[in-house]
């Protein structure tokens, strides 16, 4: 039961948001020696990691969008238009993004996520592992997340 003290609000607040993100860091880092060793370290940060394919049009072919922290690549998107699928146009952007990860930001592993109708099997074949299975994320649609060991 929810104390009468408390006002509950339901609308979309950035400042607030900003707040209690930076409040629940600040629990997590005093909870964790693994992330407090985190603190003042390059590895503390997200840092973007994005890498594109231009065909010769100067349009886009294909991208990969993700970030790295704490020595992972954290893949968010990974696309390429249908007139150059097949090619190994994604294996590539996704190889490019993994050794830029793994070189200059010392990642030592990658995880994404990836619904039953995208692309699961392309990422088993690139060496990822299915470590977490949702059934009905939305409802009808299975969502998996994978990672990989780098270098």
């Amino acid at each position: 039961m929810v104390c009468r003290m408390f006002r509950i609000e339901t609308e979309v607040d950035k400042e607030r948001s900003q707040l209690l993100r930076s409040r629940l860091r600040a629990s997590n880092t005093a909870a964790s020696p693994i992330l407090r060793g985190l603190r003042g370290t390059p590895d503390e940060r997200e840092l973007p990691l994005q890498v594109w394919a231009l065909d010769e049009a100067g349009d886009l072919a294909g991208g990969l969008v993700g970030h790295t922290w704490a020595t992972w690549l954290h893949v968010i998107y990974l696309w390429v238009d249908e007139r150059h699928r097949g090619v190994g146009l994604g294996s590539h952007l996704l190889s490019q993004a993994e050794h830029t990860a793994a070189r200059d930001r010392a990642c030592r592993s990658a995880r994404l996520e990836t619904w039953d109708f995208q692309a699961p099997e392309f990422y088993k074949r690139l060496g990822y592992e299915v470590v977490c299975v949702i059934p009905d994320y939305p409802p009808g649609i299975t969502e998996y997340t994978l990672t990989k060991r780098l270098g």
